[in-house]
């Protein structure tokens, strides 16, 4: 299984077996809240037609810069833990006139800048808000600054934390050195230091294991559509049943009143839509779909079938106090449609090869 060189909101790589299991090797897979595309590199049978989407531009820039340019968007990428970039970047990024308009607009369009600049502050950004415009507040020009910007230092516990799971992970071979010994948030600030390399700047040499991670991302993603836009932009029939037997996966945001605040308000509604349309949708045999939601969310047919799961709790691993993440991971849910596979007739064996029963 490939992980992705992020860490994501709500990521679902633990029941990615859940899914595949439940799909099986379906010709056709189309998944329209991407996010880190845990499912899809799950997957473990060999890749065929895949469509993806998610509105976030900067999300799909990244996806579509790794699948055409991984050495240029590693080039962007690799630079060391720095909270006065982090901020820097974060400004700048939001700021790109222009560009998610392009991204809507253009299927081919992508700039590696912003998407490795985007990753890279992904990866050490704590909690919400990134790349996300805020309000300004204070007293007097001296004193203003984005609300919940200046409270977000980036990640420095070299284990665990957001850059560990990032493009900064073992996985990918460029966690950064910031402690002269032990684990965890003890050592003051002062006391630590990003490993810098030995020339300044970036070069070919310094940025090889990530241009490597990269590459081996790029060739699983060789042939998925990455689209940007509303949900069912690639729900209709051209993108689905026309291609074949389908595996539809859903991950909308979840609309329950405790979810955690990484979503927008806007999108409360959206849950109920997605469920909707996975209810009409359930009967055509040329479609499997799989539902994502919290226990008690979403009331469906008894003919669904209803899966829970654990989750690792997210954030809550790292902020306790400000998070519903460690208490809402026993709360995961997916609802199959009743056209997906059941346990016992489907499987892969350790190999990852197809198992018919």
């Amino acid at each position: 299984m490939l992980k992705a060189p992020f860490p994501w909101f709500g990521g679902k790589s633990r029941c990615a077996s859940l899914v595949w299991e439940r799909f099986g090797d379906v010709p056709n897979y189309v998944e329209p809240f991407a996010g880190s595309l845990a499912v899809l590199l799950g997957r473990p049978t060999e890749a065929k037609n895949e469509t993806v989407n998610d509105k976030d531009a900067y999300l799909a820039n990244f996806w579509r810069a790794l699948q055409a340019d991984p050495c240029e968007l590693a080039r962007w990428a690799d630079w060391p833990v720095n909270e006065a970039d982090l901020h820097a970047r974060h400004k700048w990024l939001v700021n790109r006139t222009g560009f998610k308009e392009r991204m809507l607009a253009d299927p081919d369009y992508f700039d590696a800048k912003i998407a490795g600049w985007w990753v890279w502050g992904i990866s050490m950004w704590i909690g919400s808000g990134w790349c996300q415009r805020t309000e300004w507040r204070g007293r007097g020009n001296a004193s203003r600054h984005p609300r919940g910007l200046s409270a977000q230092l980036p990640d420095i516990s070299g284990d665990g934390g957001a850059a560990g799971r990032g493009i900064f992970s073992k996985q990918a071979q460029k966690r950064p050195q910031i402690q002269k010994g032990g684990s965890g948030t003890n050592r003051s600030v002062q006391q630590v230091r990003p490993h810098l390399h030995r020339s300044q700047g970036v070069t070919q040499e310094a940025v090889r294991p990530l241009i490597g991670y990269f590459e081996f991302l790029a060739a699983r993603l060789r042939r998925v559509r990455v689209c940007c836009g509303e949900w069912d932009r690639i729900l209709g029939p051209s993108p689905t049943t026309k291609i074949g037997l389908t595996g539809v996966f859903l991950d909308p945001p979840y609309s329950v009143e405790d979810r955690d605040d990484c979503y927008n308000e806007e999108s409360r509604d959206v849950s109920h839509q997605v469920r909707e349309w996975a209810i009409e949708h359930a009967a055509d045999p040329l479609l499997r779909i799989a539902l994502c939601g919290y226990e008690g969310e979403h009331t469906m047919p008894d003919s669904w079938e209803c899966i829970a799961w654990r989750a690792n709790g997210g954030y809550a691993n790292q902020k306790k106090e400000q998070t519903q993440g460690k208490k809402n991971a026993g709360r995961e849910r997916i609802w199959f449609s009743p056209n997906c596979l059941r346990p016992g007739l489907f499987g892969f064996n350790e190999a990852g090869e197809m198992l018919v029963r």
